[in-house]
């Protein structure tokens, strides 16, 4: 085994023990990139000196024998929608080709003050619109099962950097599921966490809690332990709001080590499909199968959902007007620089109103509401992480699924965005693979403010899966990769044909 395909908890442990360097570590990291990276395009922009330099620090801090923190000598991969001190940050788009920020966002400073080694941006589509991520700057991302297979986005380089073991923890962000979604088609672990729970100073409509920053890593116990070093009551975000002077979401041990929920004591609930969401055969066959697997292991599983009716058109608009806010100058002044999904999402903005705005926030605030019943009947509630299997990344998304028209060119990811307009914690976990071969994501939601259950509960199925040919965590041929065609030499690979 190298060291890159270590899980991070025991990759920290070694360290810690001076039985592996930071340095060891990094260089197998860059070696793993070196060979894998062409096939996929999952790392962009890179800074091995800074890097290198980083690890440096870390061994000798290690040799002195002083305290190490959480994340101490281990790898980041960050998300380009996310500022990082000195390396390049290109949201995807040609306006920012070349911009290179002069200081870290707080999510990255509070990564590098736990002791994570940023190694490089991963990809992502142009400003994080959309589950295909593409862009005119670095291209495509392929799938790490097959590369020629959408990765789904927005955090698409950071979930295929991960199941490639280029990084062992990699962050991510959640709109529409954009931390769900790659980590489902590409079996790896997402998590989009209770609103405010990880502060973000970059969102323009600071009260909204559909963006929200998060982390993904190959394990549960990984992505704990990120989600340690990520969570804070910065004031900077009105959505980490807290008493004055007291901190409640960043208490050591609340999230890491995870221990595992005993699932024999909890209630289930499972739902293919919201009741409306379109949800593609081949995704429902895979779901039965793990429900009829996981339903012994629970005191009680029933098929059930909350009412989530209204919830397309809910988010249709809400995710506008964030669009607009963000974007619709950039439209305006320099269309020639703005893709299909930049173009499409500002006119549709556009053409809403103030009533459908009012109507839409009001509807989100009766699906919350029904969230709240629903979860005082059941414990937990699984779900498909998304509506289809992957497809190839030249269709910029699924116009059709089993040959009925899709809404727009997101209601695909419907699954993940009805449990986003409650600000519910959610997961994708990976429970093996679909009848072509992909990995199949479960997503397991939780009640208000129940980001320890949500992770308990997916530790316990992890464990209760882990080995288990039919629904443990399947790896990509990595070999494989290393010996395929540059994805680069792909037809359309840097544009929007």
């Amino acid at each position: 085994m190298h060291p890159c395909d270590l899980t991070a908890t025991e990759a920290r442990r070694l360290i810690g023990l001076k039985r592996l360097s930071a340095t060891e570590l990094l260089e197998s990291c860059i070696a793993r990139i070196d060979a894998v990276n062409p096939a996929v395009n999952a790392m962009t922009a890179m800074d091995h000196d800074a890097a290198r330099a980083t690890a440096r620090a870390a061994d000798e801090a290690t040799a002195q024998g002083q305290p190490l923190p959480p994340l101490h000598g281990l790898p980041l991969g960050i998300k380009d929608l996310e500022e990082t001190r000195g390396l390049r940050t290109t949201w995807g788009s040609p306006l920012f080709a070349d911009h290179v920020p002069e200081r870290d966002e707080g999510m990255v400073r509070r990564l590098r003050e736990a002791g994570g080694n940023v190694l490089g941006k991963t990809n992502v589509p142009e400003f994080g619109l959309g589950a295909n991520s593409r862009n005119t700057v670095y291209g495509a991302t392929g799938n790490a099962f097959n590369p020629s297979y959408n990765a789904a986005g927005s955090s698409g380089g950071s979930a295929v950097a991960l199941a490639c073991n280029m990084v062992p923890l990699a962050s991510g962000s959640d709109t529409g599921g954009s931390l769900r979604n790659p980590a489902a088609f590409n079996g790896i672990v997402g998590y989009r966490p209770s609103s405010g729970l990880v502060p973000s100073e970059r969102r323009g409509h600071g009260w909204s809690p559909l963006p929200m920053l998060g982390p993904m890593a190959r394990n549960v116990a990984d992505l704990a332990l990120m989600l340690s070093t990520m969570a804070s009551d910065d004031g900077a975000d009105p959505l980490a709001y807290t008493f004055p002077h007291q901190h409640f979401r960043d208490q050591p041990g609340l999230y890491s080590p995870v221990r595992p929920a005993d699932l024999s004591s909890m209630s289930l609930a499972w739902t293919e499909d919201f009741g409306q969401a379109p949800t593609e055969g081949i995704v429902r066959r895979k779901f039965r199968q793990v429900v009829e697997a996981l339903a012994p292991m629970f005191a009680r599983a029933t098929e059930a959902t909350p009412d989530v009716s209204g919830g397309d058109e809910a988010f249709e608009v809400l995710r506008s007007v964030g669009v607009l806010g963000a974007h619709a100058a950039k439209v305006r002044d320099t269309p020639q620089l703005c893709g299909p999904n930049m173009h499409a999402n500002v006119e549709e903005a556009l053409r809403y109103t103030f009533a459908d705005n009012s109507a839409a926030l009001t509807r989100q605030t009766q699906i919350y509401k029904n969230f709240q019943l629903f979860f005082a009947q059941h414990g937990v509630l699984i779900s498909p992480a998304i509506c289809t299997s992957p497809r190839p990344w030249r269709e910029l998304y699924p116009a059709q699924i089993d040959g009925k028209p899709t809404r727009n060119y997101f209601h695909w990811l419907s699954l993940a965005y009805y449990v986003t307009l409650t600000g519910h914690p959610a997961m994708s976990l990976p429970v093996g693979l679909d009848e072509k071969g992909f990995p199949f994501g479960l997503q397991i939601v939780g009640p208000r403010g129940g980001d320890v259950l949500v992770l308990q509960v997916a530790a316990a199925i992890e464990a209760a899966f882990a080995g288990d040919g039919q629904f443990g965590r399947p790896v990509p041929d990595v070999a494989a990769l290393a010996k395929a065609p540059p994805i680069s030499a792909m037809a359309a690979f840097r544009s929007w044909d």
